[in-house]
């Protein structure tokens, strides 16, 4: 009795680990096992000019071309896709990179926007708000304008004194010629950073009129009633 016991156990054992190997093979194959329920498969596939072909086995060209992979009733089971050369799956990558880039961009935007309504319940705020915003950037022209004027009048002393040297017929010194220089460099940069500061000003009302267009439809969007 002990004997058959242990034997129906050797032999379901060894069943199990040819069943094991099988599925591993079949897998491995990319033959879904499933399939085999459906009787005997065959490979099925379409060559350039659109004409079939069956084999019992998988070609280079059915993996080309891709291919069904058909049971003994003629139905097909499953449908493997061609294999994708190196350039369509860099195309692919590429494409796939896009959208999920695409779909960050306008998530980050929905969520912009949901901080925004929630910020700002009312439209006085918002404009409040960015009539703040300008009075920063208002803030930065003013100061900026006061140290142009302070620096182009220390280059009027400056120039005044060299002419006041050559009038006397007198070389004009170097570390003179080399302040005026200095000068000059230091109220360019201050007419460039005041050029920057008037244009992101512009560049800012331009954005909040875009804004307040955008928060007047998200606001109408609230109050309409719900069907």
């Amino acid at each position: 009795m002990t004997m058959d016991i242990l034997r129906g156990q050797g032999d379901f054992m060894r069943k199990s680990r040819l069943l094991f190997a099988f599925a591993t093979a079949m897998l491995v194959a990319g033959v879904p096992v499933h399939a085999q329920d459906k009787g005997s498969i065959r490979y099925r596939w379409h060559d350039a000019q659109g004409l079939p072909h069956y084999s019992d086995s998988l070609s280079s060209e059915a993996m080309k071309y891709g291919y069904d992979l058909v049971n003994d009733r003629g139905l097909v089971v499953q449908h493997v896709p061609r294999q994708l050369s190196p350039a369509e799956r860099a195309a692919a990558k590429k494409l796939a990179d896009q959208q999920a880039e695409q779909q960050r961009i306008e998530r980050d935007r929905a969520n912009a926007e949901a901080q925004m309504m929630s910020a700002y319940p009312d439209e006085k705020s918002f404009l409040a708000s960015q009539q703040q915003s300008l009075d920063t950037i208002d803030q930065q022209i003013h100061t900026t304008q006061i140290n142009l004027r302070s620096q182009e009048k220390a280059l009027t002393d400056l120039l005044g004194r060299a002419a006041d040297i050559e009038r006397n017929k007198n070389p004009i010194p170097k570390f003179l010629v080399d302040g005026i220089a200095k000068q000059r460099d230091v109220i360019a940069g201050q007419r460039h950073a005041l050029q920057r500061q008037q244009e992101l000003r512009a560049q800012t009302v331009q954005l909040q009129a875009r804004q307040l267009a955008r928060y007047r439809e998200l606001k109408a969007a609230q109050e309409q009633p719900a069907d």
